[in-house]
């Protein structure tokens, strides 16, 4: 005999639901492992130290504070300096630095290289000597190494748009610094302006404003070219080892 159905079945407690997982961004290092650069730290360790020897020459061989107050002697430092952080974190398989470090940096050793090979140099006699070796280092050397740099061993789409204005405000500095120091300097001072374009007691404000205009347009008519140039660039560090995730 079966037992009797009971009239009043008890209510059964409620199976809690479990909650559903928050969707969470997976970070680059959890799907491929670091990799280790050597041939690029080694690169722009060699860059950095380049950099270096071309500014402890041009220190060395003349006056270091004109030597200090010069465009390519302060975009080389930077360079020198950025470089060698990069040399770092590429041999210790950590991030890059920021773009627009890597953007601004480029943009300045740019502009330096283009100003002293396409502007004239004011009638000064060429170098000679270690003085030559130190101008070729810092006006050619070291930009064509950074550009390829750029162009060979890092990730392209890094640059942005929106980072290009910011990238003008030391150029801008550097012109108020340029004009402050004239002044501040007794007329008939050698090297009281650094620049010939820049002269003011030669060409008056009116027009080194106007070259200064000139040069800012050009200057960010490069930084729109070098963040053309580097989203349409291929990417040369295309790493194509196995994650685990089948895509």
């Amino acid at each position: 005999m079966t037992a009797p159905i009971p009239r009043d079945i008890p209510d059964l407690p409620a199976i809690p639901r479990k909650q559903a997982l928050r969707p969470s961004p997976v970070p680059a290092t959890a799907v491929v492992a670091p990799v280790r650069r050597p041939a690029a730290a080694a690169y722009r360790l060699l860059i950095a130290l380049a950099a270096a020897g071309g500014v402890t020459l041009e220190l060395l061989l003349g006056d270091p504070a004109r030597a200090l107050s010069l465009f390519a002697i302060q975009s080389n430092i930077l360079l020198a300096l950025v470089m060698a952080f990069s040399a770092r974190r590429a041999w210790t398989a950590r991030r890059p630095i920021p773009g627009s470090v890597m953007g601004a940096t480029l943009l300045y050793v740019l502009m330096t290289t283009l100003v002293h090979h396409l502007l004239p140099a004011n009638g000064a006699a060429p170098p000679s000597g270690w003085q030559d070796l130190a101008h070729h280092t810092l006006y050619t050397v070291t930009p064509i190494a950074a550009v390829l740099d750029w162009l060979l061993l890092t990730a392209p789409g890094r640059l942005h748009l929106r980072n290009a204005p910011a990238w003008l405000l030391y150029p801008l500095a550097y012109l108020a610094f340029s004009l402050i120091r004239g002044e501040l300097l007794l007329p008939g001072t050698p090297d009281r302006y650094l620049y010939p374009f820049l002269d003011v007691g030669q060409d008056g404000y009116k027009r080194v404003f106007g070259n200064a205009l000139l040069l800012g347009l050009s200057c960010y008519a490069l930084a729109l070219l070098l963040v053309a140039l580097d989203h349409t660039r291929p990417n040369p560090i295309r790493h194509r080892g196995k994650t685990g995730f089948r895509l």
